[in-house]
């Protein structure tokens, strides 16, 4: 049974309840929330009675919230400034919500680089550089030319610990990356859906759909076939998937 107070929570609108922001980097404070709002439902975090968690970062890792959330702080500030890092506020401008992402060519790292408690961070961005890579060979093929900067946005983040309306945060943080990006010419959106819940999400409210290359395949990174990752029942995931949508 709902309560009174649930019960008028639910008639009002996302605009009533929360504001929404494009990030700058002469926001440290924003920043810094925003990064705090990412890395716990990336970790692992309870809202509204339910655990939310991303099940490489959280789940199958279990990597330090202290390391993934200075990782995601540092990834804002140095993206911040395209413009497309928007966040959810409530009324005590609080960061409920938060979507980010840029528009550099998609970045195939090599080797190692995390080390100490982060070190597992690795394994991530090896399937990253999986998927990323098939990618970019694929876009190679589809356009006739390498990506450039400019043309993809890469949907990297998104985290909502908002208790109520969380649907109509996810539409309207995607609504305002998507606005922007149509008005800059962008010509993919892109991201890497971990689970299938982000990608209904993604697919109901934006149109993101599994990314097919020019021969009919699905790429993606397959769980089962990872012995780091291979503890992430198929009940909640089967593996890591390009998801797409043309502007």
């Amino acid at each position: 049974m709902q309560t009174t107070l649930e019960k008028n929570i639910t008639m009002q609108t996302t605009e009533d309840l929360y504001t929404y922001e494009i990030l700058t980097k002469a926001q440290p404070d924003l920043i810094e929330k925003a990064a705090a709002c990412l890395a716990s439902t990336f970790i692992g975090v309870e809202v509204a009675g339910k655990w939310v968690q991303e099940p490489i970062i959280g789940y199958a890792l279990e990597l330090p919230y202290e390391d993934f959330y200075q990782f995601t702080k540092e990834y804002i500030e140095s993206i911040a400034h395209q413009g497309y890092c928007v966040v959810a506020l409530d009324k005590e401008q609080n960061v409920v919500g938060a979507l980010v992402g840029d528009t550099n060519v998609l970045e195939v790292i090599e080797g190692d680089i995390f080390s100490g408690t982060f070190a597992d961070m690795n394994i991530v961005m090896r399937v990253l550089e999986d998927i990323d890579t098939r990618f970019l060979d694929d876009y190679k093929k589809r356009y006739g030319k390498d990506a450039e900067d400019g043309e993809v946005l890469h949907l990297f983040l998104l985290g909502v610990i908002a208790e109520y309306n969380r649907q109509d945060i996810v539409q309207r943080l995607g609504d305002i990356i998507m606005k922007k990006a149509t008005e800059e010419g962008v010509r993919l959106v892109l991201g890497e859906a971990t689970n299938p819940k982000s990608m209904r999400l993604m697919e109901k409210f934006h149109g993101l759909k599994k990314y097919v290359d020019v021969e009919g395949n699905f790429i993606v990174h397959k769980y089962e076939s990872n012995e780091k990752l291979s503890s992430i029942p198929s009940t909640i995931a089967d593996g890591i998937y390009i998801i797409v949508k043309e502007l």
